[in-house]
């Protein structure tokens, strides 16, 4: 590189030996940060600042134009806060660092090359100081005339802990019109960590074709950085992207019992990758990583200090070592059941007295909706929010017409089938699991309907729908029914559409499979006339609503939302640089999600975690995902007009529209507006950025991008033939508008609602503990249930500690944080800066707020049965917009908790 030919060196006033414009070189740069892991931005527009006049000047005497180029000063900005947990650790030499001027040392990098020499022009190199404005430094370059538009600012933090930056401004010549802010929002690591320096792009997006000379390798060093060198653990202020399987969720060193099976990798259990951390492996099996410490996050994936402070970064994981401790010596035994419903409803009006000296401070710190304040005294309770569907009608949970309202409009709307074919036969292996046909004849269907309607004219018709967990469950019959206090079976639920547009459930067919030693077993229930048989299908019901649970928590949230996304997150990082406009539509869905994730491993999904402590299928539910995902995940149909097809809940007419089988199927409806809102944004902001399909198939980081989403991070399904190929502009849009769907409204519709539907949990148990009492009947069993039936039930449903674990569990997940960022509300900085996508984004924004007119005209038409009626919970899932807390509503633009 060209070093600047000055005759002397100029110094800034009061900055004496701080030499700018020196021929000081930067080290391989570090990557630049991702947006919003801390405190909230400003969101400006700004274009790059070009200085561009160049003329003479003399310098102590007369010297030649041919030796001297004009100086411009230019001022920066600089706008940063420490850690908020760090913010007196070590101030001492910080705060001498400071009285020296050694704070944060900022380099300028242009955008042109040398016409001379063709090679990166010399970077001005200048020290911030720190203002008597807290969190506000300050600098001043002098900077040659030529220097050319400033396209990226390095930093490298002096201090001894890390610095989160939000922005650094650029004024020239005193000119605030001229300013340019870089948007920064990230952690910039001490250099007594790492000294590579930080880096920040201008505003303005460019794909690597168009890539200004003077940033191209600057570019290419950034994404070296973040990919790392796949060795070695990484450390807690690192920024690398990495793959490895699910092999850190046992821990057979600390007990055998926690061995749990490697996910990913393999046939058997096929899996999406997560971060990798690099720690050492277990003793006991050498494919298992140990849980040592926290899972490692890359620094700006973190949750923000907002997030941190009034929601809690480790609000799961403190709630639950907290809480659940706490209450365990109140409720006697684990294994207490409810002994009456009037003991349910009183966690909602009681409450269960806390003692003082089990740290109520900190409960009330992570869980303060639940912890109250009892009357005129100084004792405090855990009592849990009323849920609204219990608040406007205490029975609804019981009935027939809630139970099938709620496979369109509920927590997982996502499972309901059409039926096609009949009779229902299995597709396992009978010799293994028995005979294949189903015990849900045509006799009871056509019984069950009492309209005149034969069975093939019901399925002509499109009337009938299934709700289907047989064969998935089937295999893990006998391996749950070996835990403790569990069992399951294989159940088919067959619905009829009515003439006024609502479900009505059928039959309930319940499925043991053969084992060594007794015959298949399985029974059809239906809601028949004497109280024998209406007792048998309530119970039948519970046992739908446990799979039905179990099924939404680890495959329609968990696998299809959290877990499949990661891989999107690593490799946008590893391929996509932070120039991408790409990068930059989806970034902010990715915000949070791997930290959420590291959590879950962590606390959740974990041997012995919450999840195995509390639903059904104990330490085989992180496998069944595993199942379900080789068995049923596409991305093609995670796109929701292609699930909804595939399912036989819509139909695609010869204009390309969509026509849905059941008119008011809210999740259906709501949701299409949303994609189809999504979509028109996508396709605006594609088209700014490229001009043709063969810019698509060109672009070298977006290719990238995508083949190492298919063939790392989805690994096991990488020769799949239903993947997208992008090269088209077309098929560009379609891919981002899945990832950006799934993200935003399919996670928002399986996760907000827990609270508001499995708040009161006999709604959605999320384990069943007693077989039928008709599968065996013993005469004890059947003797009981004909005395007491509600007892039977009662015995079936979860434990007061399974139940209060869940509960408290749901309210965490339900919860929106203050900083909470909705589809449509907040426009990235980038995006401003181009005046297209500006408008496009204003757009967008103005049909999300349309849709929540739509919603609302919905939910308030009563013809629309399945939203309105007596003591039904309008459906919000899908309404674009909230305010904090359990609200049941609201679209954030990614996975956040």
């Amino acid at each position: 590189m060209m070093h600047l030919n000055l005759k002397q060196p100029l110094v800034l006033p009061g900055h004496q030996g701080n030499v700018v414009g020196s021929s000081r070189r930067a080290p391989s740069p570090a990557a630049v940060g991702g947006r919003r892991a801390g405190p909230s931005s400003s969101r400006r527009r700004h274009v790059m600042p070009r200085i561009s006049c160049s003329s003479t000047e003399e310098i102590g005497g007369a010297v030649s134009a041919a030796t001297v180029e004009k100086m411009l000063t230019v001022r920066a900005t600089v706008e940063a806060a420490p850690a908020i947990g760090r913010m007196y650790a070590t101030r001492g030499l910080d705060d001498i660092g400071d009285l020296l001027g050694k704070t944060l040392l900022l380099e300028l990098v242009s955008s042109e090359l040398d016409p001379k020499t063709g090679l990166e022009k010399e970077r001005v190199t200048a020290f911030a100081h720190k203002t008597l404005v807290e969190g506000r430094y300050e600098a001043e370059f002098q900077v040659p005339a030529s220097f050319g538009p400033v396209g990226a600012v390095l930093v490298e933090n002096e201090h001894h802990k890390e610095t989160f930056i939000r922005e650094i401004k650029l004024v020239t010549g005193g000119d605030t019109s001229s300013a340019v802010t870089f948007d920064c929002n990230s952690w910039v690591h001490s250099k007594f960590d790492n000294p590579e320096k930080r880096v920040f792009f201008t505003l303005k997006s460019f794909l690597p074709s168009e890539t200004p000379k003077g940033l191209e390798e600057l570019r290419k060093k950034e994404l070296q950085t973040l990919r790392g060198d796949g060795h070695g653990e990484r450390r807690s202020f690192e920024r690398v992207y990495d793959y490895d399987v699910y092999n850190d969720l046992g821990d057979p060193d600390r007990n055998p019992a926690h061995q749990r099976p490697v996910l990913g990798g393999s046939d058997q259990y096929p899996y999406p990758r997560r971060c990798r951390t690099g720690r050492a492996r277990t003793k006991k099996d050498p494919r298992t990583e140990r849980r040592d410490g926290h899972n490692y996050v890359p620094r700006d994936e973190w949750f923000s200090e907002v997030k941190q402070l009034t929601f809690g970064a480790t609000t799961l994981r403190s709630g639950m070592h907290a809480l659940l401790p706490m209450l365990r010596p109140l409720l006697i035994k684990q294994e207490l059941r409810f002994p009456n419903f009037p003991t349910i409803d009183d966690l909602y009006s009681d409450g269960i007295p806390l003692p003082p000296q089990t740290g109520f401070d900190a409960i009330r710190t992570v869980v303060p909706r639940m912890v109250k304040l009892v009357e005129d005294t100084t004792e405090h309770v855990l009592r849990f929010e009323i849920p609204g569907m219990v608040e406007r009608d205490r029975f609804s949970w019981f009935r027939d017409e809630e139970f099938a309202r709620q496979t369109l409009a509920g927590l997982n709307p996502l499972c309901i089938q059409l039926l096609t074919e009949f009779p229902i036969k299995s597709k396992l292996d009978p010799a293994v699991y028995g005979p294949a046909e189903s015990a849900i004849t045509r006799e009871i269907l056509e019984k069950q309907m009492n309209c005149n309607l034969t069975v093939e004219e019901a399925l002509a018709a499109k009337r009938l729908f299934i709700l289907d967990y047989h064969d998935v469950f089937l295999p893990y019959v006998h391996k749950v029914r070996e835990q403790a206090n569990a069992t399951l079976y294989g159940s088919r639920t067959v619905f009829f559409l009515t003439d006024l547009g609502t479900l009505m459930p059928l039959a309930i067919e319940l499925t043991r499979p053969k084992s060594p030693t007794k015959p298949q077993w399985k029974q059809v229930f239906t809601h028949g006339p004497d109280a024998t048989d209406a007792w048998l299908w309530k119970l039948a019901k519970a046992h739908v609503l446990t799979h039905d649970t179990g099924y939404h928590q680890l495959v329609s949230h968990w696998l299809r939302t959290h877990c499949c996304v990661e891989p999107y997150i690593i490799a946008a990082n590893r391929q996509l640089s932070r120039l991408h406009p790409v990068y930059r539509l989806l970034h902010p869905h990715f915000r949070y999600t791997m930290e959420i994730n590291a959590l879950a491993r962590e606390s959740l999904i974990n041997a012995d975690g919450i999840i195995e402590q509390a639903f059904w299928p104990g330490k085989y539910s992180v496998e069944l995902s595993s199942v379900a995902y080789g068995a049923t995940w596409q991305f093609d149909t995670e796109a929701l007009p292609n699930d909804l097809v595939k399912r036989g809940l819509a139909v695609r007419r010869d204009d390309g529209e969509l026509e849905l089988t059941i008119k008011d199927y809210p999740y259906a409806h709501d949701g299409l507006m949303v994609w189809d809102s999504i979509k028109q944004w996508a396709a605006d902001y594609v088209g700014v950025y490229y001009k043709s399909d063969e810019a698509v198939a060109a672009d070298p980081e977006l290719q990238a991008f995508w083949e190492e989403v298919r063939t790392v991070g989805h690994a096991d399904k990488k020769d799949e033939p239903w993947w997208p190929v992008l090269d088209t502009r077309a098929s560009l849009v379609e891919t981002l508008t899945t990832i950006m769907w799934v993200t935003s409204g399919h996670h928002s519709a399986v996760n907000f609602g827990q609270y508001h539907f499995g708040g009161y949990f006999p709604n959605r148990p999320t384990t069943i503990r007693k077989n039928m009492p008709v599968e065996e009947k013993r005469d004890d069993e059947m003797k009981q249930f004909l005395a007491q039936p509600e007892a039977t039930l009662l015995d079936m449903l979860p434990t007061q500690m399974q139940a209060i674990t869940v509960m408290t569990t749901l309210d965490i997940l339900s919860s929106h944080s203050p900083d909470e960022e909705y589809m449509g509300e907040h426009a990235e900085p980038s995006w401003l800066a181009e005046p297209m996508v500006k408008a496009a984004f204003e757009k967008f924004g103005g049909r999300m707020k349309e849709i929540e007119g739509f919603v609302d005209e919905c939910n308030n038409n009563p013809e629309l049965r399945n939203r309105c009626g007596a003591g039904i919970v309008p459906y919000e899932l899908l309404k674009p917009f909230s305010t904090p807390g359990v609200t049941g509503r609201g679209i954030p633009n990614s996975i956040s908790i």
